[in-house]
C-alpha cells in the first residue's frame, strides 16, 4: 500500500465522515429538550392530525409508517396503521414499526415511555398562527425538505385572499363558534379566534376566558351572538336549549352546520388553516352579509 494509496483513502474517509456529520440534524421541541437524529428519519409515527398533515404538505406523506387514529387527510394516510388516540396510542405497536421519529402533542402520556424504550421522540404541538408557522418550520428540519417557507406563505395568503372575498358589510358580526356540545367555545386566542379575527369577526368568548373554554349555556344567551358556527353533530337539539331560541343567531337562521369533513378543517392548526378560512368566511357570507 503505497503512501500516496493511503492519504487517498484517508481523503474519501474523512470526507464521508463529514457528509455524515453534515446530515445530522440537533432539534428543540415543545419541552426545550434537544433531540439529536443522526439523518432525517425515514419512519416516522405522527400521533397529532396537524402533525400528519404537516408532514404530508412538506412533501414527506411516504416516509409515515403509523399515525393516530384521527389522522384522516391526506387519503393515503388512511391506509397506515392506526396506534390508537393521540394520548394514550398503543406503545407496543409503535415500537413495532422501528420507527427513526415519533411526532407527538405535549399532553400525549407515553413520551417518556416511548423513550425509555430508545426511540427518537419530538413534542411539537400547534395552538396558534404562530405556532403552525413555527412547527412547520421544526418539521423542515426535521424532514429536511426546505418546502416550510413556501407552505406557510400559501397558508397566509389564503386566509388574506378569504378576508377580502367578505364584503364590508358583513364585518363585524359576533360569533359563537362551539367545538362541541359540552358546550366547549373557540375563543379570541385560539388558532380558530385568530382567523376569525382576521375575517373582521368579533368572537363572543374573550382571551381571558382562555383559548377553548368550557361555558355555561347561559352565558351565550346573554351574549346574543349574531352568528354561530358549529358542527353537525354538535348543533343537534341546539335550538332546544334553555334560552336559546332567543338567540338572534337562532332566531335568524344564522347557524352553520359544518359536516365531519370540514369539522376535521377546522378544528385543525395546521396546512389546512387557508382551507378553513375559506370554510369560514362561505359561511359569513351566506348567513351574515
Amino acid at each position: 500500500m503505497t503512501a500516496r494509496w493511503i492519504r487517498c483513502l484517508s481523503a474519501a474517509l474523512g470526507l464521508g465522515l463529514f457528509a455524515l456529520a453534515a446530515h445530522a440534524i440537533d432539534v428543540v421541541d415543545e419541552r426545550g429538550v434537544t433531540v439529536s437524529l443522526p439523518q432525517p428519519p425515514q419512519r416516522i409515527v405522527t400521533l397529532l392530525p396537524s402533525l400528519t398533515e404537516g408532514v404530508c404538505a412538506l412533501g414527506a406523506c411516504s416516509r409515515l409508517v403509523g399515525v393516530d387514529n384521527y389522522s384522516n387527510s391526506p387519503d393515503a394516510v388512511r391506509a397506515l396503521p392506526q396506534l390508537g388516540g393521540g394520548l394514550d396510542p398503543n406503545v407496543e405497536a409503535i415500537v413495532a414499526l422501528r420507527p427513526d421519529a415519533v411526532l407527538l402533542a405535549k399532553s400525549s402520556r407515553v413520551t417518556q415511555r416511548l423513550e425509555a424504550l430508545g426511540l427518537k421522540v419530538l413534542v411539537l404541538e400547534p395552538k396558534s398562527h404562530a405556532d403552525v408557522r413555527r412547527v412547520l418550520d421544526k418539521l423542515d428540519q426535521v424532514l429536511g425538505t426546505r418546502e416550510a417557507p413556501n407552505i406557510w406563505r400559501a397558508i397566509d395568503a389564503g386566509v388574506s385572499a378569504a378576508a377580502q372575498s367578505l364584503p364590508a358589510s358583513a364585518r363585524g358580526q359576533r360569533v359563537y363558534f362551539e367545538v362541541n356540545s359540552a358546550p366547549y367555545a373557540a375563543g379570541e386566542s385560539s388558532f380558530i379566534g385568530e382567523t376569525l379575527a382576521r375575517l373582521g369577526m368579533k368572537n363572543i368568548v374573550p382571551a381571558s376566558l382562555g383559548p377553548f373554554p368550557k361555558l355555561n349555556p347561559e352565558y351565550v344567551v346573554r351574549a346574543n351572538p349574531d352568528l354561530i358556527m358549529v358542527s353537525v353533530r354538535s348543533a343537534a337539539g341546539m335550538e332546544q336549549r334553555p334560552g336559546w331560541s332567543g338567540i338572534r343567531a337562532v332566531r335568524e337562521g344564522r347557524i352553520c352546520r359544518f359536516d365531519a369533513a370540514q369539522s376535521d378543517v377546522l378544528v385543525r392548526p395546521g396546512p389546512r388553516m387557508d382551507e378553513a378560512a375559506r370554510l369560514m368566511a362561505r359561511c359569513i357570507a351566506e348567513k351574515a352579509g
